[in-house]
């Protein structure tokens, strides 16, 4: 095993648990949600599809301030570090205030405006799932930021275990709440647990070695170009995962057009799925903060940690489809919805195994993309593959959900042929001296 891909696994595996957080947060709420009928199920998948997106938004600020603190932590630069941290939080302060009201503001249009004709019940139990989980972004934008700056600094563990804090609260807390509250409990439980993990986690930050270092150092530069420097490092980040996720909340509506049995089935297959995504994200952060620690290396090793990322996450995702083909009857019966549910969200996880393939190699190559700074090269690629996959799940919708999984994997083939040729491009420029960033 070469040097590179050791420390990808070391680094991606932690933080693949972390991302799991959220995720596993959204399957203990759809397992207990499921007993309340399709309805909730599709008013919590529309809810949680609609925070996946606004996880796009936090990118901004936690996404960049991970890159600038690997950065400056391989720089062994503390006053760049404390100036990383500070606009983290200040960008954090701008932007999370106007997500917060305004989601709760315009909660029950954008619940219309998702589910469209999903039925009245859905509509109302989304916008009473809104009115909790939307303010409640103050909370899971600031934990995301704490997780970012752990990160960069190196520690990916401490991530992992405020998650698994949040995840064993959700499980005690879940079936109570939901049980005296319906989905308005899942969405309280939530929040309440979300905040104990933040507490706990600014309490590690502040014992983080290189954050009190940082701590004790004039920040580098002026105060008002930290901000900037953070939103201009992780807007693309940003726009890419949340142009991606927000493609995802459309699809939702297509997939709509179909039926609430259809939502729903949808919705548990893809929070099954995201068991396997969140690993090929794992890998795509792994290879973010190890490209920007080895800043200065040399293109050669950018390429070569590209390398070992695709055959990671390749392993990863040909290991999930052969799984999900296999076990989709067990695992869909799980969350014990109803017979129709449990039969199209098994023909789903049967089909989606090339998009399941040809996203792990995708994903993983768009860490180096970021580590790099060309990041905003994977944002073309990303609004491109979201122009061909809306248009085509539309075309598609014919034919229920094999249809949608098509117009995925059609999708994300084209993302992949160019994101392909942008690496040729960049190792063929390499060769005669231009830089990775540069060539990209």
């Amino acid at each position: 095993m070469s040097t590179h891909r050791e420390q990808l696994v070391a680094l991606a595996r932690p933080v693949y648990l972390s991302l799991l957080a959220p995720v596993a947060s959204g399957v203990i709420n759809t397992l207990w949600v499921s007993r309340l009928g399709g309805a909730a199920v599709a008013a919590v998948a529309v809810a949680t599809n609609t925070e996946n997106v606004l996880l796009g938004v936090a990118l901004v600020f936690a996404s960049g301030t991970t890159v600038l603190v690997a950065h400056a932590r391989g720089a062994r630069d503390p006053a760049a570090v404390r100036a990383a941290v500070r606009g983290g939080w200040a960008l954090c302060a701008v932007v999370t205030p106007v997500v917060a009201a305004g989601g709760f503001l315009l909660r029950a249009p954008l619940a219309r405006l998702v589910l469209g004709s999903g039925g009245d019940a859905a509509l109302r139990l989304a916008t009473a799932y809104f009115a909790i989980s939307l303010p409640g972004m103050t909370v899971f934008f600031a934990q995301q930021l704490v997780d970012g700056i752990l990160k960069g600094a190196g520690d990916t563990r401490t991530p992992l275990r405020l998650a698994l804090l949040a995840n064993g609260l959700i499980l005690l807390c879940d079936p109570v709440l939901i049980h005296r509250y319906g989905v308005r409990g899942a969405a309280a439980s939530t929040v309440l647990c979300r905040a104990v993990a933040l507490a706990a986690g600014l309490l590690a930050a502040r014992r983080t070695a290189l954050l009190r270092t940082a701590a004790r150092v004039r920040p580098a530069g002026p105060a008002g170009a930290a901000p900037r420097r953070t939103f201009t490092t992780g807007l693309p980040m940003s726009a890419d995962f949340t142009v991606r996720q927000g493609g995802a909340l459309v699809l939702v509506a297509i997939v709509a057009r179909l039926g609430v049995t259809a939502v729903a089935a949808y919705s548990i297959a893809y929070k099954v799925l995201y068991v396997a995504t969140m690993a090929f994200y794992a890998v795509r952060q792994a290879a973010a903060i190890h490209t920007a620690h080895t800043r200065g290396a040399g293109d050669d090793a950018r390429r070569d940690i590209g390398r070992q990322a695709v055959l990671v996450s390749g392993a990863l995702g040909l290991t999930a489809t052969a799984l999900f083909a296999v076990t989709a009857p067990w695992v869909a019966a799980v969350f014990g919805a109803g017979p129709e549910v449990t039969h199209q969200a098994v023909l789903f996880l049967r089909c989606i195994g090339p998009y399941l393939l040809l996203m792990a190699c995708f994903i993983a190559l768009g860490g180096v993309f970021e580590g790099s700074g060309s990041a905003s090269a994977l944002l073309r690629v990303t609004l491109l593959g979201t122009a061909v996959q809306l248009p085509l799940a539309y075309a598609l919708s014919g034919l229920g959900l094999p249809g949608i999984c098509l117009a995925l994997a059609l999708a994300m083939a084209v993302q992949c042929v160019v994101v392909g040729v942008l690496m040729w491009r960049a190792g063929r420029q390499g060769e005669t001296g231009v830089s990775f960033v540069r060539g990209v």
